[in-house]
């Protein structure tokens, strides 16, 4: 067996990810040849995660990329009409100096400078996040959607969905006074998966035995050079349930009576279309995203 990218194999098991199972595994049949040689076979449960930051960064306590912007006098999102315009876009990561997309990822941090200054802003009136994410990683999630949260609780803000948002992405929408998505959209997930790669088995076949050694017996749990026991299956399997009772109490502290933590752990992670996620609570109303902003627009300045 050949780790060709160890670093970001290290990154992809044994985390907890808040992104539509779909898109996960996807990722992996895709770029599994590239992260171990012969790439990845799934089980019946088989489900994939991915952790990876792109960009660099200096860590994001110093906010770098938003005080990036402060000095060269530039906000680091559009205005329209007194509106501030977010996009919440790809896969989401938890750290990348950067703003917009790289590689298909967006990172909580670059959001994180958007949202702060999108808030102290006075030309911006009102925010409207467009949406077109399957989610992305837990570390970052939780306190970007409190940001969020804090700031549309200043001002006006809507999560306009051009197609999907869905787990991680699901929690940032609902953290806005209003959700609106398109026919034939999808939202939801609102759940957690992890993946444990087991690579015993193909070990064995080529002849190579790896002896883990370990100061703590717990130290290697949920290696990926022997099958995984049961008890730490259970220990995985609890962690991702805390990280989704989590998930749906940051949902109600978003969208309130309307869709209670109860209501949303109920939905049991499903993604939804338009008509379900109207239905159940989950989106405020089904409209072609141009007419949505529009109307926004409208309001926000017929309220100045």
């Amino acid at each position: 067996m050949t780790n060709r990218l160890p670093h970001i194999l290290s990154m992809v098991v044994n985390e907890p990810l808040m992104v539509h199972p779909g898109k996960a595994k996807a990722f992996m049949i895709g770029l599994g040849g590239r992260l171990v040689e012969g790439g990845v076979v799934f089980g019946d449960d088989g489900i994939s995660t991915v952790n990876h930051s792109a960009g660099d960064s200096m860590g994001k306590l110093t906010d770098q990329i938003g005080r990036a912007y402060d000095r060269a006098g530039r906000a680091p999102y559009e205005v329209v009409d007194n509106v501030a315009v977010i996009p919440v876009e790809g896969t989401l990561v938890h750290k990348g100096a950067y703003i917009g997309q790289s590689s298909g990822q967006m990172s909580y941090e670059g959001l994180q400078a958007q949202i702060t200054r999108a808030g102290k802003d006075d030309r911006v009136k009102g925010i409207v996040y467009e949406f077109d994410t399957f989610g992305g990683v837990v570390n970052g999630a939780f306190a970007t959607a409190e940001l969020m949260r804090r700031v549309s609780a200043q001002k006006p803000t809507m999560a306009i969905l051009t197609d999907n948002a869905a787990s991680a992405g699901y929690l940032l929408a609902s953290q806005q006074r209003q959700i609106v998505m398109p026919t034939h959209g999808t939202t939801g997930s609102i759940g957690v998966v992890t993946m444990h790669a087991d690579f015993s088995k193909k070990l064995e076949n080529e002849g190579v035995r790896v002896t883990i050694l370990t100061a703590g017996s717990h130290k290697a749990d949920g290696n990926e050079f022997e099958p995984l026991p049961d008890e730490v299956r259970e220990r995985i399997l609890a962690r991702a349930e805390r990280t989704r009772q989590t998930f749906a109490a940051a949902v109600e502290a978003g969208r309130g009576r309307r869709l209670t933590a109860a209501q949303a752990l109920a939905t049991q992670g499903a993604t939804l279309d338009d008509s379900e996620a109207l239905k159940l609570g989950l989106i405020d109303a089904v409209a072609y995203p141009n007419d949505a902003f529009a109307e926004f627009v409208a309001a926000v300045n017929r309220a100045r």
